[in-house]
């Protein structure tokens, strides 16, 4: 059975350990809806991509739900507007 030859210290294995450690996750915003979101990846919000729709999100909600989200998704884009029209003045 192998058995280290030497103990190793502290720092040595600081020092060698010194670039494991866990970033933490980058986020953008989505065009769209302005959430943040994971770089390349679907909006788990609105189901845009690049401008694009590739999920039908309120396609699989109840028609209350429908409603709500319909909502929410309008109020987020007059608040973008406002948004642009306020950088632009």
């Amino acid at each position: 059975m192998a058995v280290p030859r030497h103990k190793h210290t502290r720092s040595s294995v600081g020092q060698r350990r010194m670039h494991i450690f866990i970033t933490p996750a980058s986020l953008t915003v989505c065009s769209k809806c302005k959430a943040p979101v994971r770089p390349h990846t679907v909006c788990a919000h609105c189901g845009f991509y690049k401008g694009k729709e590739f999920v039908n999100v309120l396609g699989a909600l109840t028609k209350k739900d429908r409603k709500l989200k319909e909502k929410e998704m309008q109020k987020a884009e007059k608040e973008s507007k406002n948004e642009k029209v306020e950088v632009r003045k």
